[in-house]
């Protein structure tokens, strides 16, 4: 397995080859059982959102100017006001130490008052960097509107930057932060293992029906009993011990049963924003006649300038003109062989000489002529 990796590394291979060869050797190793709590989740044990509106002061002059955010003036003022200070009416705060933020967090389940949670501060205002700020006390709300938890702390940014005489730098990003056990629970969401009926379902994380047959015969076998049984493709319903102790130990055996998983189907996921081309390992093709070649326009910008002489009282003018050329690369007619093998499908595509860009079209192509047996995905 070294020295196929070392192989790989040491050939100069185009973007379409190199995901296939990965993808073969993942699968090459043969096909593992996979834990259900990797491929499914219980119903209601899941994280629940937080949001909230802060401030962030200390900050070394990087903070929002006031003028072009007046919603952090009034949020510094309405906070004094609460401590017992007043600003006068019609008061021009100029305050580069302040920024206003929005601050996120994730309420992990069975959360329990006085539990320390990590959250993300991130800048709504123009503010240059929160580097060095503090967060001050934010009240965090679900969806419902009630408040779960609170957050004050330092804000780390993992990153840095610098400005002088109009010129300025900065690594990575400084307009967001974290605070890791920044937030403490202060509500719990009330969660129960189970309904009145004793039953808890289980999601598969990708619907499947030949997936949930085999994870209802691998619990079954685990326990010996019918406790599992699928209601579609996607849901799986347990019967729950009626002991919360036994309740815990039975979903903790769950988890760890073991599943064949069976290959999903045949895709080719194309990211039309980043030219990026993935084909899972049961994509074929069936005999196709592909010709491909690239359309350019240039368009050369070559502006003259037309002076007067020195007496003729004209003014100095500038003429546009532009050169514009057409260019077609030829592109002839290849036949495309049935394939049954994702190498074969590699080499095929590869043949056609076609760029990532090119290739999400000549996909796109085959699909439509019935040629490539897989599902297109275009994210």
């Amino acid at each position: 397995m070294i020295r196929l990796f070392r192989s790989i590394r040491s050939c100069r291979l185009s973007l379409v080859q190199t995901l296939a060869l990965v993808t073969m050797l993942l699968f090459s190793l043969g096909a593992q059982a996979q834990r259900i709590q990797d491929l499914a989740n219980f119903s209601g044990v899941r994280d629940n959102p937080l949001v909230g509106y802060g401030l962030v002061v200390g900050l070394d002059g990087t903070g929002d100017q006031t003028t072009q955010a007046p919603f952090t003036g009034q949020s510094i003022t309405n906070l004094l006001s609460q401590l017992g200070v007043t600003i006068p009416a019609g008061t021009n705060m100029q305050l580069r130490n302040v920024a206003a933020v929005m601050v996120t967090a994730k309420l992990p389940p069975f959360s329990r008052q006085g539990q320390e949670i990590d959250v993300t501060v991130s800048s709504v205002g123009n503010a240059d960097s929160l580097r060095g700020g503090t967060l001050l006390m934010t009240p965090l709300k679900g969806a419902d509107g009630r408040v779960y938890a609170l957050a004050q702390g330092n804000v780390y940014v993992g990153g840095a930057g610098a400005q002088a005489a109009g010129s300025s730098v900065s690594v990575n990003h400084l307009a967001a932060g974290r605070i890791p056990g920044g937030g403490l629970v202060e509500q719990e969401v009330p969660m129960r293992l189970g309904d009145a009926s004793g039953t808890l379902d289980l999601f598969l994380k990708q619907s499947d029906f030949e997936n949930a047959r085999r994870m209802v015969a691998a619990i079954n076998q685990e326990f010996g009993a019918p406790v599992a049984a699928a209601l579609d493709g996607r849901t799986v319903q347990l019967k729950l011990p009626a002991n919360s102790n036994d309740r815990v130990t039975f979903l903790a055996r769950v988890q760890g049963v073991d599943v064949t998983t069976e290959r999903g189907p045949a895709k080719v996921i194309v990211n039309a924003r980043t030219g990026s081309v993935v084909l899972s390992d049961t994509v074929t093709l069936n005999r196709a006649a592909v010709a491909h070649g690239n359309l350019s326009i240039v368009i050369d910008s070559n502006p003259q300038v037309s002076q007067p002489n020195a007496l003729a009282g004209g003014d100095t003018v500038v003429v546009p003109n532009a050169d514009i050329s057409v260019q077609q690369e030829g592109g002839a007619l290849q036949v495309v062989q049935t394939s049954a093998d994702l190498m074969d499908v590699v080499n095929a595509l590869n043949a056609l000489g076609a760029s990532p860009q090119d290739l999400m079209s000549i996909l796109q192509a085959l699909k439509s002529a019935g040629s490539l047996n897989a599902e297109l995905d275009i994210i």
